[in-house]
């Protein structure tokens, strides 16, 4: 009998991520809705969606009635919805009092949207996503400081968030400060010590965990690493989820080809890579299985639904159905193997 769990989500951010005035066009939210429903393997769809609180697909200052329409919006498309991506980047969590306000405040708009998208009966599971919207060069210059400010911003922004029902996420992203490296990870979630904060697992990003990456003390692959031996791989995704997956609420899906870009020495971040991608280094669904397992094998059951997060890729790849439906093959892989 086909696994029913964990539903198969779509992100809608990569509609907008990478987009704008010095790239390519936005896609617009409604695009997105439509090539996600579009998609289809043996008769199996997608599930959902999860949000991205973001101009112009979605306003995070929208009223109630704007709630409702994004409901029926998306529920249009037979689409449930999941976890959402607040939008906190205008003040750092480590930053002035002010930027630590606005950020909280910003929390605070999301999770009232993802309770009455709750409420309303479209949301039966995800969480609400968080990063410390600062760079790990700037983080560098007082780590124990700026982790202590990054974690009382936390504090707070759990504290709000309880009062909605909601978790928060934190995005283990090498290009987030005190977030870039497993160990700094763990070490601003312990900080935070609030129960409904948890690590958001993206598999393109926790693999250059194993890299080291702006971090290179936390490297768990050895340097000049052979990618043909997949045991030594394995090894190091066993080391990395044993420490991250007690706190792990949120799971994205995802390629990588073991390559990075950005800007400066210490601001990179990780290349999601296409479902198919060649040179992808990850056995997508065999390695999500590092995750949703437990060091015994053992199913964690620990989300009730997954994501695909395939951002920054060109125009002309998001606008092919083909690109949605090797997607959507890739997921019910992971369901087969690791689903209940």
């Amino acid at each position: 009998m086909a696994n029913n769990f964990p539903k198969l989500h779509n992100a809608t951010w990569p509609g907008i991520v990478g987009k704008g005035p010095d790239s390519e066009p936005v896609i617009a939210f409604d695009t997105m809705l439509k090539m996600t429903a579009a998609a289809e393997v043996n008769g199996i769809k997608f599930d959902g969606v999860d949000l991205g609180l973001l101009d112009p697909h979605v306003n995070v200052d929208m009223d109630d009635d704007g709630i409702k329409k994004l409901a029926d919006q998306v529920g249009s498309y037979n689409l449930e919805i999941g976890s959402l991506v607040a939008p906190i980047w205008g003040g750092p969590a480590m930053g002035s009092k002010e930027d630590r306000k606005l950020f909280v405040e910003q929390v605070k708009k999301s999770c009232n949207i993802g309770k009455r998208l709750r409420e309303l009966g479209i949301r039966p599971s995800g969480v609400v996503r968080i990063d410390s919207a600062c760079s790990p060069h700037d983080w560098a210059k007082d780590p124990a400081g700026n982790t202590k400010l990054i974690a009382q911003t936390f504090r707070k922004a759990c504290d709000v968030a309880a009062d909605y029902g909601e978790r928060l996420a934190a995005e283990g992203e090498i290009c987030w400060g005190g977030m870039h490296s497993w160990r700094a990870m763990i070490e601003t979630l312990e900080a935070v010590d609030r129960p409904n904060i948890g690590f958001q697992a993206d598999m393109s990003h926790t693999l250059l965990y194993t890299l080291g990456y702006n971090s290179p003390q936390d490297r768990l692959l050895p340097e000049n690493y052979d990618w043909k031996d997949r045991s030594v791989l394995k090894d190091a995704l066993r080391k990395l989820t044993a420490a991250l997956r007690p706190w792990t609420i949120d799971f994205h899906v995802a390629q990588n080809d073991g390559t990075v870009f950005g800007s400066g020495s210490h601001d990179k971040t990780g290349r999601h890579c296409q479902a198919t991608d060649p040179n992808g280094k990850l056995n997508v669904a065999e390695d999500a299985g590092f995750w949703l397992r437990d060091e015994n094998g053992q199913l964690t059951k620990a989300f009730n639904h997954i994501c695909w997060d395939g951002c920054m890729f060109p125009n002309e790849v998001m606008m092919k159905q083909q690109t949605w439906n090797d997607i959507l093959a890739t997921l019910i892989k992971v369901r087969e193997m690791h689903g209940w």
